[in-house]
C-alpha cells in the first residue's frame, strides 16, 4: 500500500496537467520555450506515473485495468473482472 502522501502528491500533478495542458500546448505551437520553462515543473505530462487506483502501488501496473499486477491477479480469481479468467489447458 502506497503512503496516502503519494497518492495524493499524483493527483496533484494529474490536475497540474490538465489545468495547463492547452497553454503548453500553445507555447510549443510557438516556438516559446522560454515562457515553457517559466510554467511549474509539475505540469509537464513527463512527470506523471501511473499507479494503481486501488492500491497506488507505482510498479506492475496494467495500463488496460488502471490496477497492479497483484490487485488484478487477485480480482480474477475470484471472478471479479468480467471476460478474465485463470489459463488452463
Amino acid at each position: 500500500m502506497a503512503k496516502e502522501s503519494m497518492k495524493a502528491r499524483e493527483i496533484k500533478r494529474q490536475k497540474l496537467v490538465n489545468k495547463y495542458a492547452a497553454k503548453r500546448a500553445e507555447l510549443k505551437a510557438a516556438g516559446d520555450y522560454i515562457a515553457l520553462q517559466k510554467l511549474p515543473k509539475n505540469s509537464s505530462p513527463v512527470r506523471l506515473h501511473n499507479r494503481c487506483k486501488i492500491t497506488g502501488r507505482p510498479k506492475g501496473y496494467m495500463r488496460i485495468f488502471g490496477i497492479s499486477r497483484i490487485n488484478f491477479r487477485e480480482m480474477a480469481l475470484k471472478g471479479l473482472i468480467p471476460g478474465i479468467r485463470k489459463a488452463s489447458w
